[in-house]
């Protein structure tokens, strides 16, 4: 007795041209027909030695159609959840879909002064870089900062008036 595996790989490189027809066909796609019969293979190669199958040819075929079941419907699911996730982060002006990203000049020009920020910081001292950070990029309160590094709300505030004076004299 052949164990299923064995007649399993044989029944598939008899069929193996006639599973790809008959899958490009279903798929509308000589490629996808392809993939899905390599697939077929990779499966097939892992089947238990001792699985009773008694029409090899017609195990190839369901698990063939199963599979591609399985794809069409993932492929489903994903363009169901693509679409959603369009019209949730779109917007339309009248039935014209109107794009929410800024032009791409405006764009440049950010990503330039923000690099013209980070360097004139990068030239600053340590602590009042320090102070800078976590008054404008952490929220915290002139009086938090100054309780957080020990030191008076009187200086904290001039270490920011320096940073804004020296942002001011560079981004002219």
């Amino acid at each position: 007795m052949t164990d299923a595996r064995s007649a399993l790989l044989a029944a598939y490189l008899e069929r193996r041209d006639d599973l790809v027809r008959f899958f490009a066909a279903r798929l509308r796609s000589p490629s996808a027909g392809e993939d899905l019969v390599q697939d077929i293979f990779l499966r097939i190669s892992t089947v238990d030695p001792r699985l009773d199958v008694r029409n090899a040819a017609g195990y190839l075929y369901r698990l063939g159609s199963n599979m591609m079941l399985d794809k069409i419907r993932g492929e489903r699911r994903s363009a169901a959840r693509d679409h959603e996730w369009r019209d949730s982060h779109r917007t339309m002006l009248g039935v014209e879909e109107v794009s929410e990203d800024p032009p791409a000049d405006a764009s440049l020009a950010a990503r330039e002064r923000l690099i013209a920020v980070v360097t004139v910081l990068k030239e600053l001292p340590e602590q009042t870089q320090r102070v800078f950070r976590m008054h404008k990029f952490d929220g915290l309160s002139h009086s938090e900062v100054a309780q957080a590094l020990g030191i008076s709300r009187s200086a904290v505030e001039k270490h920011c008036m320096a940073v804004l004076k020296r942002l001011a004299e560079r981004l002219r």
